[in-house]
């Protein structure tokens, strides 16, 4: 792993870190996790909704992290990320590449992306990976799910936005025998310091029921955080710290995760980027920190999040480029995208196609290697001996050999970028690709009368759901 700062520099962090808890502390919008909080010693006030942590009891949480995270870094073999997969991307917008055309999240293209992903890889299922913005906020996730348990052959739990859903996702799953059938997804309070009741409510739920918890943080320098290396490490190592003790004041026995996306501004033009040189570098900082203040390792968020607003080759190697990166600062590498665009605002199934060309690439280098007389192929370097009569292009050993030694891939052109016409053809044969799965799928076989029960759950949370 790569390292960033020197040992007095963790100290002199951890020390801003404990200033700014003391002082500063957390917005929260729940008194069961105020409760909790001024219980192991926080200065609670139930009228702000605020609690400030004293050093001393922040000290004392940080030697339970050091204690019980003792995990050791991997860092001696690479291992290949899987296979970008339609899961839960619940992105905002759908670009249509061969109408040229991005819509807003919608019903009939989520029931499209369904169907091209059960085709694709349906032994991974197929989840919540389009928002469907003409449903009512409360209600989305259940009808995702609804569309889920149609139209594909192994449906990933939906996305729970709010914690008053997840009963009626639990009820919708039991009907087709699926346990808890809801995704918890990411915990992403608002930066900085703010746990809103939406995500707090979540929050103590997932940890009462002892879920692996913690903050995936895209806090952004020189909006959320100082615009200083140091100062953003400072505010977003305190908000992942807080966020750790508010989980082990509820439940001492949770096991704690986290994930950092960095943001950096663009000064110039506003716009926010997870993904540029320097968003990368404030993500490495700060998991370091973390790393060496309090034993917990968490990952930096990997390629699914890039600039590129359109789909092509640009965008598949800005995301390659930037899970690359992550791999060379710290040891694991992330997937290298989930078909979107735009930070994850819009998803394309396009670009999807790419990136798993671009996924199954990378699978070279992680291949196991067998090194066997048949591999060598030692009867065939005797055969061609020095080349001139024979070559091991025409070789018997080359022929049985060359699909499981070469990356062949069937969209793109190993030949390198040769122009935009070059990329436009590309494109095309990718988008008969998804044409080609779309085609190919074929709905499973569901009982009407389970869909009716579906339904009635549905409507009922409407009645429930709507009035709150």
């Amino acid at each position: 792993m790569v390292q960033i700062f020197k040992d007095a520099d963790i100290e002199i962090l951890g020390k801003n870190v404990c200033e700014v808890l003391k002082n500063v502390g957390i917005i929260c919008q729940n008194e069961e996790i105020l409760k909790a909080l001024e219980d192991k010693g926080a200065e609670v006030d139930y009228l702000k909704g605020t609690a400030k942590f004293p050093e001393k009891m922040v000290m004392e949480f940080v030697e339970i992290f050091r204690k019980e995270e003792k995990d050791a870094d991997n860092l001696r073999n690479f291992v290949p990320p899987p296979l970008p997969v339609l899961s839960i991307q619940v992105a905002q917008f759908f670009l249509d590449y061969e109408k040229n055309e991005k819509r807003r999240g919608n019903k009939e293209d989520f029931i499209y992306l369904v169907k091209l992903g059960n085709s694709l890889h349906k032994d991974d299922g197929v989840g919540h990976c389009l928002l469907l913005t003409e449903v009512h906020p409360l209600i989305e996730p259940l009808e995702a799910g609804s569309i889920l348990i149609e139209y594909a052959h192994k449906p990933n739990p939906p996305f729970a936005w709010k914690v008053e859903q997840i009963d009626y996702l639990i009820e919708i799953g039991e009907i087709f025998g699926f346990k808890n059938w809801f995704s918890w997804g990411a915990i992403c309070f608002a930066h900085p310091f703010r746990f809103d009741k939406d995500v707090a409510d979540k929050f103590v739920r997932r940890v009462k029921e002892g879920y692996p918890t913690g903050l995936s943080s895209m806090a952004i320098a020189g909006v959320t955080t100082p615009v200083s290396v140091e100062g953003y490490v400072v505010v977003a190592g305190a908000e992942h710290i807080a966020t750790w003790i508010a989980a082990k004041s509820i439940n001492p026995e949770v096991k704690l995760i986290g994930a950092m996306y960095g943001g950096s501004i663009d000064m110039k033009t506003g716009e926010v980027s997870f993904s540029s040189f320097d968003a990368l570098f404030y993500s490495f900082a700060t998991v370091e920190f973390l790393k060496r203040w309090c034993g917990i390792s968490i990952p930096v968020g990997g390629g699914e999040y890039c600039d590129a607003k359109l789909p092509g080759l640009y965008a598949a190697l800005e995301k390659a480029y930037k899970a690359m990166i992550i791999y060379a600062f710290t040891g694991y590498h992330p997937s290298v995208g989930e078909g979107m665009l735009e930070e994850g605002k819009t998803l394309c199934a396009v670009q999807l196609i790419l990136e798993r060309e671009l996924g199954t690439a990378l699978r070279h280098l992680g291949k196991k290697i067998e090194v066997d007389k048949e591999n060598i192929g030692i009867d065939t370097i005797f055969d061609v001996g020095f080349g001139i009569d024979k070559t091991y292009l025409e070789s018997e050993h080359t022929l049985r050999k060359f699909r499981s030694s070469l990356w062949c891939p069937k969209i793109w052109d190993r030949s390198g970028w040769n122009g935009f016409e070059y990329e436009l053809k590309l494109l095309k044969k990718a988008q008969e690709e998804v044409n080609n799965l779309v085609a190919e799928y074929k709905k499973p076989d569901i009982d009407p009368d389970k869909i009716s029960k579906i339904r009635k759950v549905i409507e009922k949370a409407k009645k429930n759901l709507l009035k709150l």
